[in-house]
C-alpha cells in the first residue's frame, strides 16, 4: 500500500529565553492511503507541532516529511494543493450563509463556478447540511458547523485531510455523529490525519494511531494491538485521604503485588485475577478503616497503554496553544 504521509527523523526546537526545548524529537511514522491515522498525547506532547509541519505552516528544521507524495520542504506549492486542512477554532465566517462560505473556499481553490456548485451539492448531501446551505453560520449548532467546515476542507478534494481536534466543545450526540462522518469520508478513499486528545475518539476512529509523550512516539499500533500490550485487567482505585496511602500500600506489599502504579492517591493495578483482588481490596479497605472514592475494575484502554509505558495519564491534557 502506498503512503500517503512519511515522516522521517522529525524534529523541531523552540527557542525559550536562550534554552533550547525540544517539541519533536526525531520521530518517524508513516501513513496509508485511505485510513484514519491519530495522533494522540497529553497537552505539549508536540502534535500540534508537528501537524503544522505536516501542513506547512511550520519549516522543517530536521528530517524530511512528504505528503501525497511530494517533499513538504521542496514541494509546499504542491502539497497545499493536495491536503485540506480543518483546525480547531475552524474556518467559517459566521455572517455568511453555508453555501456562501463554500463558494468562497471554491474561488480560494480557483474552482469554476460550475464545479463549485456541484462539489457543494455532493457534500452537503455526504456530511448530511444540504438543507442548511442558505442559514447564516452563525445560527447553526456547534455539529452542524463543524461538518460545514470539513467540507470547506475537502471542496477541492484533497487525498489527505488534517483535522485538529475535531470534536472539542461537541456535546456526545454531536460527537458521535461526526464521527460518523468522519468514517463516511474514510470509507470514500480519502486519508484523514486526526489529531485529538480524547482517548475514546481515537479508540472509535483510528486504523492505526500513535501516541506522543514529550516530543518523543512511546507507542504506535492499532487501537486493539496496543491495548493487548497492558494484560490482564485494570483496577482503578482512588483514596479519600493522604493518610491512607501508606496503609494501602503496605497491603499490595503484603500480597506481593509490585506492578501499582500511584498518582495523586490514585492507584492503577494490572491484573489478571481483577474480581479477585477487588474482594481482597475492599475487604481490607472495610478492616483497616481506608476511605475509598471509587474502586473499579476495567479492561485495558488506551489511556492504560500510556499509564503503564509513561506513569502517568494521558487524559490530563488538550489545552489550546499547545506544541
Amino acid at each position: 500500500m502506498t503512503n500517503a504521509i512519511s515522516v522521517e527523523n522529525l524534529s523541531m526546537t523552540y527557542d525559550n529565553k536562550g534554552e533550547k526545548n525540544i517539541a519533536v524529537d526525531n520521530i518517524s511514522f508513516t501513513v496509508d492511503q485511505g485510513e484514519i491515522f491519530s495522533f494522540l498525547g497529553p497537552s505539549g506532547a508536540g502534535k500540534t507541532t508537528t501537524q503544522r509541519i505536516l501542513t506547512t505552516l511550520l519549516p522543517i528544521e530536521n528530517g524530511e516529511v512528504s505528503i501525497a507524495g511530494y517533499n513538504v520542504l521542496t514541494d509546499a506549492k504542491k502539497v497545499r494543493a493536495n491536503i485540506g486542512y480543518v483546525s480547531q477554532l475552524g474556518g467559517a465566517d459566521p455572517n455568511a450563509t453555508v453555501r456562501e462560505n463554500l463558494e468562497l473556499t471554491g474561488k480560494l481553490y480557483g474552482l469554476s463556478k460550475k464545479l463549485t456548485v456541484q462539489r457543494i451539492d455532493k457534500l452537503s448531501k455526504l456530511l448530511d447540511f444540504h438543507e442548511l446551505l442558505s442559514r447564516f453560520v452563525r445560527t447553526l449548532s456547534g455539529g452542524q458547523k463543524r461538518r460545514v467546515e470539513i467540507a470547506q476542507g475537502i471542496l477541492h478534494e484533497p487525498e489527505v485531510l488534517f483535522l485538529d481536534e475535531p470534536t472539542t466543545g461537541l456535546d456526545p450526540q454531536n460527537r458521535a455523529n461526526l464521527w460518523r462522518h468522519i468514517k463516511k469520508l474514510r470509507d470514500n478513499g480519502m486519508t484523514i490525519f486526526l489529531t485529538t486528545h480524547y482517548l475514546e475518539e481515537a479508540d472509535a476512529l483510528s486504523n492505526r494511531l500513535v501516541i506522543l509523550d514529550q516530543g518523543k512516539i512511546v507507542a504506535e499500533g492499532t487501537p486493539t494491538e496496543l491495548k493487548k500490550k497492558v494484560s490482564g485487567e485494570a483496577i482503578s482505585l482512588e483514596l479519600k485521604y493522604l493518610q491512607d496511602v501508606e496503609k494501602i500500600n503496605v497491603f499490595f506489599n503484603q500480597i506481593g503485588i509490585d506492578n501499582v502504579i500511584e498518582t495523586d492517591m490514585k492507584f492503577t493495578i494490572y491484573t489478571s485475577k481483577g474480581e479477585e483482588l477487588i474482594g481482597r481490596i475492599f475487604k481490607y479497605s472495610k478492616e483497616n478503616h481506608v476511605e475509598l472514592v471509587n474502586l473499579s475494575l476495567s479492561m485495558p484502554s488506551l489511556n492504560d497503554v500510556f499509564l503503564s509505558l509513561t506513569g502517568k495519564e494521558l487524559r490530563d491534557g488538550g489545552k489550546r496553544g499547545e506544541q
